[in-house]
């Protein structure tokens, strides 16, 4: 699964560990959803969307 998740960050001026705190997740977490290592849980992918204002299918996408 492709995202958008390290150039919607960049845009916000966070570090991994800024997004991380926010979503209550690792950084660990963080860099293996940029990396496409990790696909977020559902409830996760919701909580990502509404922290950044977009809907889901703006940030993930089945490429």
């Amino acid at each position: 699964m492709n995202n958008r998740l390290k150039v919607l960050r960049a845009e916000r001026n966070w570090s991994q560990a800024d997004l991380a705190e926010r979503l209550e997740v690792s950084r660990q977490s963080v860099n293996a959803i940029e990396t496409g290592k990790y696909d977020p849980s559902l409830p996760l992918a919701f909580k990502i969307a509404a922290l950044f204002a977009l809907p889901i299918e703006a940030i993930f996408s089945a490429d």
